[in-house]
């Protein structure tokens, strides 16, 4: 089904037809419901800014009537604690000053009690503070308790004034008149800050002398009140009351309390029970006296101004509202008439994006990408273009332009690195190959030359078959590479030596038990594919399997064509590993999953060479508890074996056993197989002889000149049979790009042996590999 359906289509989920039906719906009544809409919020705004302007009105109506008080209080309880600090520092004549500074906080507070008469607003936790003010009083009139305790109850109840003003009277839902309001609260605590400074110098009394409790009040209260200038004060003052505040700090008096200030920070001196401040302490009493008067006076102009402009914010609201409600009628029929037009303009233009969407996701961009995949040329007038257009549905239609673009360039430089990859390892595949190819042919004339000698002859044999895993190794890289394996036969080849073959390919082949259960051929084309496959499959059986273990391929007819079983004695593998590496062969991976399994290449050529052959193959846990690999080949790739003329043999000897490497501690012993176990449908072939006697591959066409028969020489009536060699067809599965022309080599001599003298050879041969086998008997446990 597609992925972006048509309206109607069968099948569709109720929930997206709603969803659809839904979408349309909006639009359509975009013409309706905006009258609604419009009068509802004209209605709501209306309201909310007549609330806003009550409640502004109210908040100015309060502050006139209480703030004055309210801030009259404060500053006498500041006056008040300073003095009762002073008393307490037995400092001469502070209870006349302490009297009078009481007799002022009971008035302001008894005026305070007077207009604090709305429970709605937060005046209370200020009133609740007051009640404890008798009992501090005595406390500190009998000096009962520590002295900062009870200076903190009146720093206690000018915090909670401060409060009131931030709460009641900074307007936080109106951004200009919070703006306005911000350095007002911040003047009252700076100002509470330097009552603290006051307050804490009073408290050394005559001795000068503070605690460390006391101390480290005066350092906060000093760094909170310059921060509070600096920081929240001086950037959000007026025009007139900056420069107001610029008088201020720039009197002699500011300047004094300043350098006080900085005196008891760096001229103070520590003692065994406190701090010593300094003598120029002196000053502050008459220097806070008068600059404490000019704050007094800016903090009062700061409020006035923050009243008056909530007044005028107050009135402007109203005359909005009337603005609101008159203008809204006017242009309510506007809206209708431009929301009909634009929704019918929405609704055609989404159409026509949807239907040209639809085409390019289904059947442009398929197209697309299957012919850049297949390397060939693209119709960039077939694609969609970007149009430029300005407006919402342009922009919609240019973005999935844009997409597509990308998505085709995308896929064309994926083409692009996919080609120049495989240029790239078929170049280095050509050199390789023609290296490998001139060392197996200097390893043959090798063993044609010192086959008498049984020892180089096993390394030979050796080296032989590393040098064919190279090339195996080799072809991989081609496959990988998006390149095919050419065949080379132009005969159909038996399936018995076909498993022979791809058995040949791996390089414990001795350990490879063969059987074809059935007699079929192969298609030529096919032949160098299927062995190239199998060998894979093979090459990974032996190397999973314990040394010893047999490794077991059959290939017999079924219904879909040839089905090859290869099955080993290898470890366990749980059924998640096994979808795993049958996902790998059942699909074409990218190349970052190629680069992360680098080691693991082998399942990956599988899948590509049948995916080529139009093959299966499955992996599975056998009966043994090792793996089955599962291959059934189509039947287009099968022909019937016709019957064959019998071929009069040169020589027939039973095939030699291949020498093993010199080193069995390397390498696990094979224990030879025995004679009364004959691989089942496999024939006993033409031997072909070297010039020096030794077993030699079959070539790919026919040699210039026959090898002359020789006589045949009975075996020892004692010696055991010995098993066939594993016979390789070289340069069979050689890819063109490797079919490079070799080096000049030096022509080999011609063979002078007389027909006696390589017989002589080749009893000699058959002693030594009766001698090594003998010796490797002794050496089996």
């Amino acid at each position: 089904m597609s992925p972006i359906e048509p309206e109607g289509v069968r099948g569709q989920s109720t929930t997206r037809r709603w969803r659809t039906v839904r979408l349309r719906t909006l639009l359509i009544w975009l013409a309706v419901v905006p009258t609604v809409a419009m009068g509802t919020q004209v209605t709501v705004s209306a309201q909310r800014l007549l609330a806003q302007a009550q409640e502004l009105r109210a908040d100015v109506e309060a502050a006139e009537r209480i703030g004055a008080p309210l801030y009259t209080l404060m500053v006498d309880m500041q006056a008040e604690r300073t003095a009762t600090a002073a008393q307490w520092a037995g400092e001469d004549g502070s209870e006349g000053e302490l009297r009078a500074r009481r007799a002022a906080t009971d008035l302001a507070a008894a005026e305070f009690r007077r207009l604090a008469d709305d429970p709605s607003r937060s005046f209370g936790e200020v009133t609740r503070q007051l009640d404890k003010l008798a009992a501090y009083r005595q406390r500190a009139d009998t000096r009962s308790g520590a002295a900062d305790s009870t200076l903190a109850y009146y720093s206690e109840v000018i915090g909670k004034v401060i409060q009131v003003y931030q709460q009641e009277f900074s307007h936080a839902e109106d951004a200009e008149l919070a703006q306005a309001s911000r350095p007002v609260v911040a003047m009252l605590q700076a100002t509470e800050m330097v009552a603290r400074e006051d307050t804490v110098l009073a408290l050394a009394g005559p001795s000068g002398e503070l605690s460390f409790v006391g101390y480290d009040q005066f350092v906060s209260s000093l760094g909170a009140q310059r921060y509070l200038h600096e920081a929240l004060i001086v950037p959000h003052l007026a025009e007139g009351d900056e420069r107001f505040y610029e008088r201020v700090v720039g009197s002699a008096d500011w300047q004094t309390k300043t350098r006080i200030e900085n005196a008891v920070l760096s001229g103070h001196k520590d003692t065994v029970s406190g701090i010593k401040v300094p003598a120029e302490v002196a000053g502050w009493s008459s220097a806070h006296a008068n600059f404490s008067v000019q704050m007094t006076t800016l903090n009062i102009d700061l409020a006035r101004s923050v009243l008056a402009r909530g007044e005028a914010k107050a009135a402007e609201l109203q005359s909005e509202v009337a603005w609101l409600i008159g203008g809204s009628g006017g242009g309510l029929l506007a809206v209708v008439v431009v929301v009909v037009f634009t929704t019918r303009s929405v609704l055609r233009r989404l159409h026509e994006l949807h239907v040209r969407t639809v085409t390019v996701a289904e059947e442009t961009l398929p197209d697309v990408v299957a012919r850049l995949q297949r390397g060939q040329s693209v119709d960039l007038a077939t694609l969609p273009a970007v149009s430029g257009d300005r407006d919402e549905v342009g922009r919609i239609s240019d973005a999935f332009a844009r997409a597509v673009a990308v998505s085709v360039d995308g896929h064309r430089q994926l083409a692009a690195e996919r080609h120049g990859f495989g240029l790239f390892a078929s170049g280095i595949a050509a050199r390789t190959g023609n290296l490998v190819s001139r060392q197996l042919s200097l390893t043959e004339d090798l063993q044609d030359t010192f086959g008498h000698d049984e020892a180089l002859l096993a390394q030979l044999m050796r080296s032989d078959q590393l040098t064919v895993g190279m090339r195996r190794q080799i072809e991989n890289l081609l496959i990988l590479a998006g390149g095919e394996v050419p065949d080379p036969h132009t005969e159909p080849m038996r399936v018995a030596d076909l498993l022979r073959e791809a058995a040949a390919e791996v390089e414990d082949f001795r350990r490879i038990e063969r059987q074809a259960l059935d007699e079929t051929s192969v298609e030529p084309s096919a032949i160098s594919q299927i062995s190239h496959l199998l060998a894979e499959l093979l090459d990974n059986a032996t190397r999973f399997s314990p040394p010893k273990a047999k490794v077991v391929i059959r290939a017999e007819l079924v219904a879909d064509g040839l089905s090859v079983e290869i099955e080993d004695r290898g470890p366990r593998v749980s059924p998640e590993r096994y979808e795993e590496m049958n996902g790998r062969l059942h699909q074409a991976p990218p190349y970052s999953v190629l680069a992360q399994n680098a080691h693991r290449l082998g399942l990956f050529v599988v899948g590509h060479l049948a995916d080529q052959l139009g093959a299966t193959v499955t992996l599975r846990r056998s009966v043994y508890g090792g793996t089955c690999a599962v291959v059934v080949l189509p039947g287009e790739l099968l022909l019937a074996t016709e019957a064959e003329t019998p071929r009069e043999p040169a020589r027939r000897e039973p095939a030699p056993r291949a020498l093993p490497a010199p080193e069995p501690a390397a390498e696990p012993a094979v224990e030879p197989e025995p004679a009364a176990e004959p691989e089942p449908a496999v024939e006993p072939e033409p031997l072909l002889l070297t010039g020096a006697g030794l077993p030699s591959r079959r070539t790919k066409t026919p040699a210039p000149a026959a090898v002359p028969a020789l006589a045949a020489r009975p075996a020892p009536a004692d010696a055991p049979a010995r098993p066939a060699l594993p016979e390789r067809v070289p340069q069979t599965h050689i890819a063109d790009q490797l079919r490079a022309p070799r080096a000049p080599e030096t022509p080999v001599r011609p063979d002078t042996e007389t027909p006696e003298e390589v017989a002589d050879a080749w009893a000699d041969y058959e002693q030594g590999t009766q001698t090594v086998e003998e010796e490797l008997r002794r050496d089996q446990p």
